[in-house]
């Protein structure tokens, strides 16, 4: 089939052992855009692979597709295969990736990444419950375990499951913006835009969601983002003392109330820069940053770009 050259060419290497899911997500996230993405699976060797499931896989292609990628992903595979060093094999399939395709990796798809030396002196993100193996194997690479995603440039990483669908979902409101994007998450039934990193999802000991909890106050706290927030406030109508509220906060949302707040503030000024024309004091007062600078720095902080750049990238028409 002949494909236009406008539509973006993303390429799913299935190694052993992969993950079913996660090696369905560009299919089902870039695939709900055929006139933008094109999406193929291949192998490293053209044949079948097992997954790390009771069945196996037949992608069509082998390491020829990777060749035409504008964009290659990797999802996690057999953790019995991680290796600090590629193997020959390995190497071969990989050096077919053209110079300036992006990579993406899924979950420990990092792995092979990190194998290949693609991400020595970066910051990356894998699995919170593989990360120290990741540093031990990978001590040149700096890894970050409390954050969903990350977006370096050419190269994105991902962490566990779920995460993996936020980052394609954030590669396509990068590629063509908010509106695109949102309208996957819709038709896909999910949240376009997921707040928190992974350090609410990481093993410990979590309260019962129940009245003793600090969830309505999040949502009161969601109504009143124009306004003082301090901890005082926020303890006092979940009935708790400050201290015990930061702690059942924190063990519930995985963010201490104040990182939280900035979120939600940073969420919201991102909407109505998309979808207003307001200007950008006038965002910064509606969310609760104050003035201008507070909004942009805070901006800056979160995705690296100023107010009138992100509305300038995603404003939607």
């Amino acid at each position: 089939m002949h494909v236009p050259p406008s539509v973006h060419r993303v390429v799913v290497l299935a190694l052993d052992g992969v993950s079913p899911f996660e090696l369905g997500i560009p299919n089902r996230v870039f695939g709900e855009q055929p006139n933008l993405y094109e999406v193929t699976t291949c192998t490293a060797s053209g044949l079948p692979v097992r997954t790390g499931s009771d069945f196996a896989v037949a992608p069509d292609h082998g390491p020829e597709a990777l060749e035409g990628a504008d964009t290659v992903v990797i999802p996690p595979y057999d953790q019995r295969l991680f290796s600090d060093r590629l193997t020959p094999f390995m190497a071969a399939a990989l050096a077919r990736i053209r110079p300036g395709a992006r990579i993406i990796s899924l979950c420990t798809g990092a792995f092979l990444l990190g194998a290949a030396g693609l991400l020595d002196g970066r910051t990356v993100t894998t699995h919170w419950a593989v990360a120290d193996v990741f540093r031990r194997m990978f001590p040149r690479a700096t890894v970050d375990p409390d954050v969903l995603f990350i977006d370096d440039g050419d190269i994105f990483t991902s962490a566990g499951a779920v995460a993996g669908v936020d980052l394609c979902l954030h590669v396509v409101r990068k590629d063509h913006g908010s509106e695109v994007a949102n309208g996957i998450a819709r038709r896909c039934v999910i949240p376009p835009w997921r707040d928190g990193g992974q350090a609410q999802y990481i093993e410990h000991p979590v309260p019962e969601a129940d009245a003793t909890g600090t969830a309505a106050t999040r949502e009161w706290v969601q109504r009143r983002l124009d306004q003082p927030l301090p901890l005082t406030a926020l303890a006092a109508h979940a009935g708790m003392s400050p201290r015990t509220f930061a702690r059942r906060f924190t063990e519930e949302a995985g963010v201490s109330p104040g990182r939280w707040i900035i979120q939600q503030r940073v969420h919201r000024a991102r909407g109505l820069l998309e979808s207003t024309d307001l200007s950008v004091e006038r965002i910064a007062h509606e969310v609760g940053f104050g003035g201008a600078v507070s909004l942009r720095q805070h901006l800056h902080a979160a995705i690296g770009v100023s107010p009138l750049a992100y509305r300038r990238a995603f404003r939607t028409p």
